[in-house]
């Protein structure tokens, strides 16, 4: 199975870079998903990874974990077309950076408060322009206008439910030996999920 990662992911960019063709409304929403190696009783006897860099928190669920985030950039309807794999205390805000999304002029993509940044909105645009529309939080020094607000909730209204969707496919415990056999899993996880969402 590790032979086939650099394959599995590229058949993953390949079938990513058809959906953004295909998704003619260039509308995409990013989010984290927490995906833990082990209970939290039993951080201190884990293999597999080690350190604090782990050890993350959810606010979704209102409690730690131990292990990695996946970044998933998907496409307004919740086709996943870019990842990003990264340790769990790391901020959302960093792994979007290090996913650095490739995405077609004129772009839109919605997120949570998470990744707020007024620098990365302003460079990705002027660079790119794809508009980074975050949903602000209360005191924000560059609050939306109203239209604006209703359209980050309502495209950002199904991501929930794509991520719940891959999480079902998880079996109880994911059994990896190495870090990255974990992560190959997670791939062929998320993988999966895109290629039934196109088969339904």
């Amino acid at each position: 199975m590790h032979r086939l990662h650099e394959t599995l992911k590229q058949l993953f960019f390949s079938v990513g870079q058809h959906l953004k063709q295909l998704n003619t409304e260039a509308r995409y929403v990013i989010d984290s998903l927490p995906v833990a190696v082990c209970d939290n009783v039993r951080i201190n006897r884990c293999q597999l990874v080690q350190g604090e860099a782990h050890r993350g928190y959810s606010a979704s669920k209102c409690r730690y974990f131990y292990g990695f985030k996946v970044q998933l950039l998907m496409t307004h309807d919740g086709l996943p077309v870019e990842f990003y794999f990264h340790a769990g205390s790391e901020a959302d805000l960093t792994g979007l950076k290090a996913l650095d999304p490739q995405l077609p002029e004129g772009s839109v993509v919605y997120a949570d408060a998470a990744y707020t940044d007024y620098a990365l909105e302003e460079a990705w645009y002027e660079a790119e322009q794809v508009a980074l529309m975050v949903d602000r939080r209360k005191n924000s020094k560059r609050p939306h206008e109203p239209w604006q607000n209703f359209l980050i909730q309502h495209f950002r209204k199904g991501v929930e439910t794509t991520i719940s969707q891959i999480t079902e496919r998880f079996p109880k415990s994911i059994h990896a030996v190495t870090a990255q056999g974990f992560a190959l899993k997670l791939l062929l996880f998320v993988f999966t999920h895109t290629l039934a969402q196109l088969g339904a």
